[in-house]
C-alpha cells in the first residue's frame, strides 16, 4: 500500500529540512503530521512524525528552561532483544527486585528509598525469545529524572509497579501517573489514538508487588476496585518468586507481537530456531520486510502453515499472518 503524500506534505518536508531553530522545525513538523493520511500504509510515518516531534518538543522545553545540566545519569538506549519494556514506579515499589529476579542484572537493592539512580538493562528469557527489560530511578510527585523521558520514548511497553506492602501505594501510583504526564507520557491498556502527536502513550501491565506482605490481600482487594479495568494485572512477590511466570506472560503479551517461522522452498520445516517477530495483525509483505528490507517490495506470493489455511496455501501480499504460522517467501 502506497502512502500517497499530497505535494503540500513535501513543501512542509522541505521547510523542516531548511529550518534552523527547533522552534520552525516544530512547525513544520506538526504542519507535516495534520497533512498526513492517517491510514495502515502511513503507520510507519506516523511513528517517525510522532518521534522527531515528541523530542524536538523536549528539546524546545530544555532551551526554554535555560542552559542544558550535564547529569551523571545521563543515558542512551541501546535496544536489544524482541521489545523493550520500561519499569516503573515510586520509591521502594520493588523495581530493582523484580529485575534481578527476571533478568541476570544485579541493580542495587535495599529497603531505603532512591536506591537506582541510573537506569538499569537486562534481558528476560521468554520462550526462547529475548526481552529487555529497563530498570529506572523512581518517580515521586516532587522527583523526577528526565532520563526517564528519553528511556520511554525508545521504549515498546511500560510495567507500573504497585507496592503492596504500602497503604498509601495506589496514591504514589497516581502521582507516578501524574508526573509522566507532564513530561506527555501516557501509559494505556493498548494503545492510544495518535491524535496528538507530542504525547507518547506506552501499552502498560500493572504489577501488584510485594503480596507476601501480611496485609497484601486487603491492599490488593482495594487496588482492584480503583483499577477497574485500567491496566491488565498482575501480581508477584519477587522474594517467594511468585507470580513470575504470568509477568513473564504478560511482558510478552503487552508487547503485541506475534511468533512467525520462516522456511525455503523446497526444504523441510524447522522450527527449532528463534522465530522471527512482527506486530500482530502483520501481513505477508510486512514480515517480508522484517527477514530482509529488500524483501517486502520483491515479494510476488507466499505459502503458509497455520491457523485459517489449508497446509501449503498460497496467498498474498496483503494475507494476515496469525501467531506461529509458518511462511514460505517467494521473492
Amino acid at each position: 500500500m502506497a502512502v500517497n503524500l499530497p505535494p503540500h506534505y513535501h513543501d512542509a518536508e522541505a521547510r523542516y529540512k531548511k529550518a534552523g531553530t527547533t522552534a520552525d522545525k516544530l512547525v513544520a513538523l506538526r504542519e507535516m503530521w495534520v497533512i498526513l493520511p492517517k491510514h495502515k500504509a502511513s503507520e510507519k510515518v506516523q511513528v517517525l512524525l510522532k518521534t522527531k516531534i515528541s523530542e524536538l518538543t523536549d528539546q524546545q522545553e530544555q532551551e526554554a528552561s535555560g542552559p542544558k545540566k550535564v547529569a551523571s545519569g545521563t543515558f542512551k538506549l541501546s535496544k536489544q532483544g524482541v521489545g523493550c519494556v520500561v519499569l516503573l514506579g515510586a520509591p521502594n515499589a520493588g523495581k530493582s527486585a523484580l529485575i534481578s529476579k527476571l533478568t541476570k542484572a544485579k541493580p542495587e537493592v535495599a529497603a531505603y528509598p532512591f536506591t537506582t539512580r541510573e537506569p538499569v538493562l537486562g534481558m528476560m528469557d521468554y520462550e526462547g525469545l529475548k526481552i529487555q527489560l529497563v530498570d529506572t530511578p523512581p518517580i515521586t510527585g516532587e522527583h523526577y529524572e528526565h532520563v526517564i523521558t528519553d528511556i520511554t520514548r525508545s521504549a515498546d511497553a511500560a510495567l507500573l509497579l504497585l507496592d503492596l506492602s504500602n497503604d498509601d501505594g495506589m496514591a504514589e501510583v497516581e502521582q507516578v501517573l501524574a508526573r509522566l504526564k507532564l513530561a506527555r507520557r501516557e501509559l494505556a491498556n493498548g494503545h492510544l489514538p495518535s491524535d496528538d502527536p507530542t504525547t507518547y502513550a506506552l501499552p502498560a501491565v500493572l504489577v501488584a508487588t510485594k503480596c507476601d506482605d501480611d496485609a497484601a490481600d486487603i491492599r490488593l482487594e482495594m487496588a482492584k476496585e480503583w483499577l477497574g479495568e485500567r491496566y491488565p494485572l498482575c501480581v508477584v512477590s519477587a522474594e517467594r518468586g511468585d507470580g513470575l511466570d504470568d509477568l513473564r506472560h504478560a511482558v510478552f503479551n503487552v508487547l503485541g507481537i506475534m511468533r512467525i517461522h520462516t522456511k525455503q522452498p523446497g526444504k523441510p520445516t524447522d522450527t527449532t530456531g528463534a522465530p522471527f517477530t512482527c506486530p500482530i495483525g502483520s501481513t505477508v509483505a510486512e514480515l517480508a520486510g522484517v527477514v530482509h528490507s529488500d524483501f517486502e517490495e520483491k515479494l510476488k506470493s507466499a505459502r503458509v502453515w497455520g491457523a485459517g489455511v489449508k497446509d501449503g496455501q498460497t496467498v498474498g501480499r496483503d494475507h494476515v499472518l496469525q501467531e506461529f504460522d509458518i511462511v514460505e517467501l517467494h521473492v
